[in-house]
């Protein structure tokens, strides 16, 4: 049995018994839930159809949020990728709109997958999605990236945490990026090494990022940040499949962020009241939204 407190030592175990990282972790939670892996898989069917809804119904011009700070930004993007002209190539592209959408959905109270966070929704549907758009990825190797997806978030939620408000957002779209880099790596056909390399690449580039929510919304700045954080995940995962190692070990990544984010100031921490939420610009929106406060 695992138990979900090393990333690398589920990597050593599935190498011992020759198996991919999926198929090692879905074999365990299928003992451990005492349920036929069918019935974990059909539970990855389910969640991965509510994560291709998220992003068609994000994409869609007209959402805006209650707040009405975020909405129309994915499909602008999705216009701008359309021409041709964008800096990056269109597996890129076509990310960062779905994780732009994803998150404008999660803004204008659409149904979500929490990846590990609502905060951080977008990133992972993003990776999974565009590898099934433009790699012709398969859904059941979908469902197997998002079982390896599960597993590095369970090592970083036993380890560390994935809650903003207790480390950041470096535990929400950095452990997104981390969990995303290794699902990546894994339809890419690299190695079980390779998606430990590519979890400590992504999380360590998102090390010490803080949650400023502007005015204690799920808006300012995450919508952007999950943009950012598909990115990151790509930047690591490719990475690691040349085979460029992290000087930390991925563990060693997890432990370093779990003591950056209980260094962080409360401010800093999903309670509004720093960074980007405490400039003059952020705290008249607040006012705005809210009233006098």
């Amino acid at each position: 049995m695992l138990d979900y407190n090393s990333i690398e030592a589920i990597v050593k175990n599935a190498d011992e018994r020759g198996l991919s990282f999926s198929r090692l972790v879905l074999e365990d939670q299928s003992v451990e839930m005492e349920v036929p892996e069918s019935n974990i898989l059909s539970r990855m069917a389910d969640t991965l159809t509510v994560m291709r809804n998220s992003a068609k119904e994000g994409l869609k011009p007209g959402i805006r949020s209650i707040s009405g700070l975020s909405g129309g930004d994915a499909y602008k993007f999705y216009e701008y990728a359309s021409k041709g002209t964008a800096l990056s190539g269109r597996f890129c592209t076509r990310a960062i709109t779905l994780a732009i959408a994803i998150t404008e959905y999660n803004a204008s109270m659409g149904k979500i997958v929490a990846a590990p966070t609502a905060g951080s929704c977008g990133i992972l549907p993003a990776g999974i999605i565009t590898m099934m758009e433009e790699r012709s990825t398969g859904e059941q190797e979908a469902y197997m990236a998002l079982i390896t997806a599960g597993a590095i978030g369970m090592v970083i939620a036993n380890e560390a945490t994935i809650a903003g408000a207790q480390g950041g957002c470096q535990a929400e779209c950095g452990s997104a990026a981390a969990m995303t880099a290794g699902a990546l790596v894994e339809l890419s056909g690299g190695t079980n090494n390779m998606i430990a390399q590519a979890c400590a690449m992504a999380l360590k580039n998102q090390l010490g990022l803080v949650c400023d929510p502007v005015a204690g919304l799920v808006e300012v700045p995450c919508i952007k940040r999950n943009a950012g954080g598909i990115m990151c995940a790509v930047t690591a995962a490719d990475m690691a499949l040349a085979g460029i190692q992290s000087v930390i070990p991925v563990d060693e990544v997890i432990s370093a962020m779990r003591e950056v984010g209980e260094s962080l100031p409360n401010t800093l921490r999903e309670t509004g009241m720093g960074g980007l939420a405490a400039t003059p610009t952020g705290i008249a929106i607040k006012k705005r939204i809210f009233g006098k406060v």
